[in-house]
């Protein structure tokens, strides 16, 4: 039954998302840009995850995340709304260590200040995130808690390799463009597999999936927003050089070291890292 539900949760989630995408580009004419396009693909991770739960596997939403648990849950989500600024930070330090140019380019951001930029970015993500319900219902709130049961580190690879091949057709229909293809979508999926671990780290630890609905949010619009602005330009490194510095740092947070000790700092007590 877990394996069935599996198939039918990917068929629906890639048949909804690559199905509607093909048809608005490719028939209609839109761009993948347009909200029309990515508001139903970013849902169908979670209408898989409902008609899987109601109607195949009649398994229910006892374990689906969806209580928001915000008393019990500040700290990590102050650390899902934080963290995507914290790591933008470090990217923009790697990046000048290594004696890449940083210019900040307003034009990315509505044409605000470098100081203002974060505090808009950040404040558009957090009341972003229920549009981003749709797919963590999906990822983290199902597949994540079936495709590899007792292994969750097996679970967040195998469930970060899978969300990230769900987003492939964005670089092949004109939403990203990379200058190197292979190299693109290699960096794209360590970006989404790095992700996915912190994910699954913060629905373990909330027991919900609005800290990771958060997160996402802040990585999609200021993390990705905010490296975009100060390190991508005429002189600067290309797209595959700046997706890579992300990687980077999010592997180190990853693997703990002094992030870990902040993290710590924040929720009061020791924490395991998320690897």
């Amino acid at each position: 039954m877990r394996r069935r539900g599996i198939a039918a949760f990917l068929v629906i989630s890639f048949g909804v998302g690559w199905g509607w995408e093909l048809v608005a580009h490719l028939v209609l004419g839109w761009s993948l840009v347009n909200p029309l396009v990515q508001v139903p693909t970013g849902f169908a991770p979670a209408v898989a995850a409902i008609v899987v739960r109601r109607r195949i596997t009649h398994e229910g939403f006892a374990d689906a995340g969806w209580r928001p648990r915000l008393r019990a849950a500040w700290r990590y989500y102050l650390l899902a709304w934080l963290g995507p600024p914290g790591v933008a930070v470090g990217v923009v330090c790697l990046a000048a260590a290594t004696g890449l140019p940083v210019k900040f380019r307003p034009d990315v951001v509505a044409g605000v200040s470098l100081w203002a930029a974060p505090l808009l970015l950040c404040a558009l993500a957090l009341a972003a995130t229920v549009l981003f319900w749709g797919e963590e219902f999906g990822w983290t709130g199902y597949l994540l808690l079936r495709v590899c049961p007792g292994h969750p580190r097996r679970a967040a690879l195998a469930t970060g390799l899978i969300a990230a091949v769900w987003h492939y057709p964005l670089a092949f229909l004109g939403y990203a463009e990379y200058p190197n293809l292979a190299l693109g979508l290699a960096g794209w999926t360590a970006w989404i597999v790095c992700q996915e671990i912190i994910l699954a780290w913060l629905r373990a630890h909330s027991r919900s999936i609005w800290p990771a609905c958060l997160a996402h949010a802040g990585n999609n619009m200021v993390l990705a927003p905010l490296t975009t602005a100060l390190l991508l330009g005429p002189d600067g490194p290309g797209t595959n050089t700046v997706q890579m510095l992300v990687v980077l740092v999010l592997a180190t947070t990853i693997a703990a070291g002094p992030a870990l000790r902040l993290v710590e700092a924040v929720v009061g007590h020791r924490v395991r890292p998320p690897w």
